[in-house]
């Protein structure tokens, strides 16, 4: 339940808000920020307030219910832990008549029955705390690029019973998490990244080895481990072209 100090220090405000300023501040935004952490909540706040025009704010679900109620935020950032009306019992609330307003799920725990129940609430991202300037900023941009309707979430389904979820870059297989390497990690996201086309020999070598030229026979072995992770995903050899991942969900 904490936000690592120094996320909203002046130092990365001064470096950051002039990015943020052009993608979030010409806009009429109103976001609402849900936390029953009275000093995280008030920090995030605050540090929200510099980037977006309405910033809202409570302290358990019920509340934010009312809330939303009322001023209909255009994204919500919440987190799951809380009294009264926890995090998730809220976003089903909303989600029975809302299906597309843009929700951030926070959680201290990668919990596979959080992480199914985020993709069935079609939440934009699931967040791992504590929370990293990096992660909050990749949050943020894609709950803006899903209110034009441009990404749904960060959980991408693999098949009936795999899922992986981009932003904490976790492999979940029958509801059990499984342990990638860095190599592995970063040959998964690039293949998710080109699902519909193919990973070229070249991308993927700039991506891992850094421009190294002999690298062929450690991709072959790092395929080969990540298809026995993997299970029953294909990663298809496309011969003298690269690979792809064959994505199966009826």
């Amino acid at each position: 339940m904490l936000i690592v100090s120094g996320i909203f220090s002046n130092f990365y405000i001064k470096n950051k808000l002039i990015l943020l300023y052009n993608i979030f501040m010409k806009r009429n935004i109103t976001i609402l920020y849900v936390d029953d952490n009275n000093f995280i909540r008030e920090e995030a706040v605050e540090y929200l307030s510099l980037i977006y025009q309405n910033v809202l704010e409570a302290s358990n679900g019920e509340e934010a219910l009312d809330i939303y109620a009322i001023s209909k935020p255009d994204i919500i950032i919440t987190d799951i832990e809380m009294p009264i009306i926890n995090g998730l019992q809220m976003v089903k609330s909303i989600r029975r008549n809302d299906k597309k307003t843009p929700i951030i799920i926070l959680t201290a725990f990668m919990n596979p029955e959080y992480l199914l129940e985020a993709i069935e609430l079609h939440l934009v991202k699931y967040m791992l705390k504590p929370i990293t300037n990096h992660k909050l900023d990749i949050a943020l941009a894609l709950a803006h690029e899903s209110l034009e309707e441009e990404v749904t979430n960060s959980i991408v389904q693999l098949s009936e019973n795999s899922y992986y979820d981009t932003l904490n870059r976790t492999l979940f297989i029958n509801k059990k998490s499984i342990k990638l390497t860095h190599n592995e990690t970063l040959l998964l996201t690039l293949l998710l990244k080109n699902s519909n086309t193919v990973s070229r020999y070249g991308e993927i070598k700039n991506k891992i080895w850094n421009y190294e030229e002999n690298y062929r026979d450690s991709l072959r072995s790092l395929v080969r481990s990540l298809r026995h992770k993997l299970g029953g995903i294909v990663v298809k050899n496309i011969s003298g072209i690269g690979y792809r991942i064959l994505i199966k969900v009826s």
